[in-house]
């Protein structure tokens, strides 16, 4: 195995030479794939899915590729899939068209007698791989040294590796959503003065400023790499939101100069963005929503109405599809889709599929049993929220 190590005595793995415990992604390459120019690849598919019939269900994330999503037995976001493969205890095989985080989840809150399957394990979330179990570790012992540990309570976002969760749950955390943040932060203040949000800053910033009425000044920014997160003491005591230095990729491109230029291109559009977003993206949109917010808002809008969305590219061409009598455009000009959710594709479903109908299980997702246990108690924690 060829390992490096960078100036931050972070590993760095060749690619398919190792992979790092620690990390949300996978770097295994699969082995021989069917030509993505193969004209069967869809009857073949098909023929697969249909061998294995009920003893298989397929989940697809609503940010995959058409070619993809057609295979899907149900669409929705991250916690909605995790959760419809807890409703089929029936189901051998749990194929996640999604990423790592995903399937660890959906591992989690599966049986031990289901297997959940990764067509690509290289399929991961690089706002996950932003927060390391080592990094944040780090991050809790320099609250301690601040003598304010005892007043935060963690808060992960559903995007976060099984790790984060785990941590999240021993130390009296939860996961939250993009839907119910609010909600997960309102649990969490009536627990403590404070709240560690990892791993996405955006996110955290969005929901405490616009929702719960904090100031920009009651959040800080916790950078994993830089001595004591970049903060002072007096920093992190004044602070009520510490937030995770990450961000989405896919919805961290977006600017307020996009959407001042689709105003200017298209009169009258309503600006619907994912709380992702940039705090100042946020603030000059028109609408804010997690993905089933974005999708129910287009659905209930009249026709003739123009939207400009502000979230990954394979949602928006299918909802402009989907609902034709309403003119629905990208935000940003330049074409964005989210690389690593990209990686599975229409050879890697079926190289999966077809090696499960020969009786082989192929990249299978588990997590440890005493991260698994943690990590449900925090998801726990986020169920029971009113």
């Amino acid at each position: 195995m060829v390992v490096t190590t960078t100036q931050t005595g972070l590993p760095l793995f060749v690619l398919g030479q190792g992979r790092d415990p620690h990390s949300e992604r996978g770097v295994e390459c699969p082995g021989e794939l069917p030509a993505a120019s193969d004209p069967g690849l869809v009857a073949r598919a098909r023929a697969a899915k249909e061998a294995l019939g009920d003893r298989l269900f397929v989940l697809g994330h609503h940010y995959q590729r058409d070619e993809v999503i057609q295979f899907a037995d149900v669409t929705g976001d991250s916690f909605k899939l995790a959760s419809e493969a807890a409703a089929r205890p029936h189901a051998e095989y749990i194929v996640f068209c999604g990423v790592h985080f995903m399937a660890e989840s959906a591992d989690i809150l599966t049986g031990d007698d289901q297997r959940v399957v990764l067509p690509d394990m290289a399929a991961g979330c690089s706002m996950a791989d932003m927060a390391t179990f080592d990094q944040v570790e780090e991050c809790w012992e320099a609250l301690e040294d601040a003598g304010i540990a005892d007043q935060v309570v963690p808060i992960t976002y559903m995007n976060s590796s099984a790790d984060i969760k785990a941590f999240c749950g021993r130390n009296g955390g939860a996961v939250c959503t993009s839907s119910n943040a609010r909600r997960a932060l309102e649990w969490a203040f009536q627990r403590g003065r404070k709240v560690l949000f990892l791993p996405d800053q955006h996110l955290g910033r969005n929901t405490a400023v616009l929702e719960l009425g904090m100031g920009l000044d009651d959040c800080v920014v916790y950078n994993p790499h830089r001595p004591e997160g970049g903060l002072t003491r007096q920093q992190l005591g004044d602070a009520k939101m510490i937030l995770w230095r990450g961000h989405c990729s896919v919805h961290g491109r977006f600017t307020p100069e996009c959407v001042d230029d689709v105003r200017e291109r298209i009169p009258g559009v309503n600006v619907l963005v994912h709380p992702e977003c940039r705090h100042e993206v946020v603030l000059k949109a028109d609408h804010v929503g997690s993905t089933e917010y974005i999708i129910r808002k287009l659905r209930e809008a009249p026709a003739g109405s123009a939207w400009a969305i502000g979230t990954e590219l394979n949602l928006v061409k299918r909802l402009a599809q989907e609902f034709p009598d309403k003119q629905i455009t990208f935000l940003d000009r330049t074409v964005c889709y989210c690389s690593t959710m990209n990686r599975i594709d229409l050879p890697h479903l079926v190289w999966a599929l077809e090696s499960l109908a020969a009786g082989q299980v192929v990249n299978q997702i588990t997590v440890d049993a005493d991260t698994a246990h943690w990590a449900k108690v925090a998801l726990d924690r986020m169920l029971a929220l009113p």
